[in-house]
């Protein structure tokens, strides 16, 4: 018996698929195969992003599958050109539109836009409109700090179901995780197996090379992204891997059936090195990081 399932429940009691299938960087013109073989393996949780721009692609794998709007749980993100009040509540039904859609089951804000926090608070009051007018069943943010759900949760009146950060094994990033859990927030790991370790930043050091996760791998006959995937589930985060190599896609989703001691996942947490390898949040600007994102 293990003991992470194959979902978690939300702070608003919204059951979301504990893995996801993330599309973050898939080119458009290969985004659709890629999930139509996730979805084709067992994955029923898509995350994209208007920012991704690949969302029309997502719909058009979803169009394909020929499962039923409500089998499947559907995350996008906010982008921060299209903060504020009205502006989001429009960029909801750019969303809506490309993926071909009524509602979705997780819309969250990309960043949390410190410079104009202003704008980030009203982005924010528009989703909270959109998830009680039940256009939106659960609502969040991404890569907001400590501090950024302190100025936020000043303001608003829904606290966010789930934070989408960086974590993996040299980036635990703990004190969030803390943050997070004390105001029953979900902790959902993008990079959950660490591939910007070796993609953006990287030292010369990979997580999939790291001899402490290939010696717990050995142990249990997996795969170290398998075993990245499993600490995520057994510390009780979601994670949202991505690939476009069928191979790689069904290796990610087959991580239920075994299980970590506490042993081996203290060794894992022991690897954490404090470094973040994506953009500061408080780096990403409307002027270096603005994007103007298409009506269709």
């Amino acid at each position: 018996m293990t003991t992470s399932t194959t979902s978690l429940t939300l702070n608003n009691g919204v059951d979301i698929p504990a893995l996801g299938f993330g599309v973050f960087q898939t080119p458009p013109e290969q985004t659709v195969e890629a999930v139509e073989t996730a979805l084709r393996i067992g994955y029923r949780h898509i995350d994209t992003a208007a920012a991704y721009f690949n969302e029309r692609e997502v719909g058009e794998a979803i169009r394909r599958s020929g499962l039923r709007r409500n089998d499947l749980f559907l995350e996008t993100k906010v982008w921060i050109n299209d903060y504020g009040y009205e502006e989001t509540l429009h960029a909801f039904q750019k969303a809506v539109g490309k993926l071909g859609v009524d509602h979705l089951d997780l819309l969250i804000l990309h960043q949390p836009l410190p410079s104009a926090f202003e704008r980030t608070i009203a982005a924010y009051r528009a989703l909270e409109r959109l998830q009680a007018d039940g256009r939106v069943r659960a609502i969040g943010v991404s890569n907001f700090m400590p501090e950024h759900l302190d100025r936020l949760l000043a303001s608003v009146s829904v606290v966010p179901a789930v934070n989408q950060i960086e974590v993996h094994p040299y980036f635990r990033q703990s004190e969030l995780l803390a943050v997070d859990a004390r105001h029953g927030i979900l902790s959902q790991a993008w990079s959950p197996i660490g591939g910007i370790t070796f993609y953006f930043g990287g030292d010369g050091t990979s997580t999939l090379d790291d001899p402490v996760i290939a010696r717990v791998a050995r142990a249990h006959g997996r795969t170290p992204a398998q075993v990245m995937l499993r600490w995520h589930l057994q510390q009780g985060r979601s994670a949202i891997p991505k690939s476009t190599r069928p191979e790689r896609i069904a290796e990610n989703f087959d991580v239920f059936d075994f299980e970590l001691t506490d042993a081996e996942l203290s060794a894992i947490d022991g690897l954490d090195q404090g470094v973040r390898r994506g953009p500061d949040p408080d780096s990403i600007t409307l002027a270096n990081y603005g994007r103007e994102i298409p009506e269709a």
